[in-house]
């Protein structure tokens, strides 16, 4: 259980190490002057994407593309910034779009699992404290079991947005690079902004799977001393 303490800490230093990045890129304004708004209705229409809509949401870091009704949703400082910052987070968002555009296997595979995951995480919290209970009062691990295997859903689900979140990052890096949305140091601040988003999956992730081999060990554990 250590191991995932230490990756949660590590997921908080990472996210503030995130957050510290992104006020000190806000403040590089563009040398295009094009906002975050602006970038991704260029983007999405050099794609040649004209279903999808940009908005502007409330809240920080609460930016995402939502394939359910074709939004990006931008935060207000990266809907009306223009800075490096709001050039890589309208970017990578629009990236989504274009994923879900050309069906990206892996984007495809995340949705498909989300419908299963909404259910499954209603349920394994119970599952896991109760199971866990059962497991050292009577020995019994079958529902501590059921519980493992909703989180080894949740583990997959987790690694699978790894290379859903790189491929967006990289399809937005790419298009902002070519286009010349950004000059060559802006580049590398929008590089280095989506890099530590992307870190914050990578813990995230790995947390997980250091938490399902806690419980699978502590199962085949309790299976010897039997």
């Amino acid at each position: 259980m250590l191991i995932a303490i230490i990756f949660g800490v590590l997921g908080m230093l990472i996210s503030w190490r995130l957050k510290s990045k992104f006020k000190t890129y806000s403040e590089t304004a563009l040398q295009s002057n094009l906002s975050g708004q602006e970038i991704a209705e260029r983007m999405l229409a050099d794609h040649g994407i004209h279903d999808v809509r940009v908005i502007s949401v409330e809240g920080q870091l609460t930016d995402h593309y939502n394939p359910a009704d074709k939004t990006v949703n931008l935060s207000h400082d990266v809907y009306y910034g223009r800075n490096a910052a709001a050039a890589a987070v309208s970017a990578h968002e629009c990236g989504h779009a274009v994923q879900h555009a050309k069906a990206y296997s892996f984007l495809q595979f995340r949705s498909a699992m989300v419908p299963m995951l909404n259910i499954a995480n209603g349920f394994m919290p119970l599952l896991l404290m109760g199971g866990m209970m059962l497991l050292y009062s009577t020995g019994n691990s079958t529902v501590l079991a059921i519980g493992v295997a909703l989180f080894a859903l949740a583990t997959l689900f987790s690694f699978v947005t790894l290379p859903v979140e790189f491929d967006a990052s990289n399809r937005a890096l790419a298009w902002i690079k070519t286009n010349n949305i950004v000059t060559p140091a802006e580049y590398e601040l929008s590089k280095d902004a989506l890099w530590w988003a992307a870190m914050t999956y990578v813990v995230a992730a790995l947390g997980m799977l250091a938490q399902l081999l806690y419980y699978l060990n502590l199962m085949g554990g309790r299976r010897s001393d039997d």
